[in-house]
């Protein structure tokens, strides 16, 4: 499980053995059911999370009962509740696997200690906050000027290597759009191609 992870990493930056012996005993390897929690709303986030093998959601549930998904973390991706990670107060998300999941665990302490002992890795996770501001923009930009279609295959585009994975109902709850939404897409996507 932690060659993926050294994989992952090594496609931003280039890691020295030493440096690899010295992040292996870092990170707490876990195994979650299907549908079961890694985070619950409220609790305080106290680990990042590398998923090795699987698929996880983070979302939040509003005061209706209805579900919105912040993310979807494959292999080779990162989850959390960030900010209740670097501010410790509680989680906003929960965040819960769609099917059997393998993660590496880091502790905040960890952490600090890994990107102040390893520059690479502070390079490393610089690369990735950035990536994700760069995704986050992007999505905002794309929630308030695109239509549904262009939301939809700009969604199917990046995510697939996982489409096939995600419930209909849940790729409308990241988008922002009802699962008919979806279906007529779908539908409509279908009838293009065969003609």
């Amino acid at each position: 499980m932690f060659e993926v992870l050294v994989d992952h990493i090594e496609k931003k930056v280039h890691l020295t053995e030493p440096e690899k012996e010295l992040i292996r005993p870092l990170f707490m390897a876990r195994k979650l059911r299907k549908k079961q929690y890694l985070l619950q709303a409220s609790e305080v986030c106290t680990h990042l999370t590398f998923v090795a093998k699987g698929l996880l959601r983070s979302y939040n549930v509003d005061d209706k009962g209805n579900e919105h998904i912040n993310q979807f973390a494959w292999e080779g991706w990162w989850i959390s509740d960030f900010y209740s990670f670097l501010t410790q107060e509680e989680a906003l998300f929960n965040i819960d696997a769609m099917e059997e999941t393998e993660v590496l665990m880091i502790s905040r302490h960890d952490y600090e200690e890994l990107t102040l002992k390893v520059p690479a890795m502070d390079r490393y996770f610089r690369i990735l906050y950035q990536n994700s501001l760069v995704t986050k923009d992007r999505r905002l930009m794309s929630s308030t000027t695109h239509t549904a279609e262009e939301k939809y295959l700009q969604f199917a585009k990046r995510y697939a290597p996982i489409l096939g994975r995600i419930p209909q109902h849940l790729i409308a709850s990241y988008l922002g759009l009802a699962p008919e939404t979806i279906s007529r897409i779908r539908r409509k996507r279908m009838t293009k191609d065969a003609g």
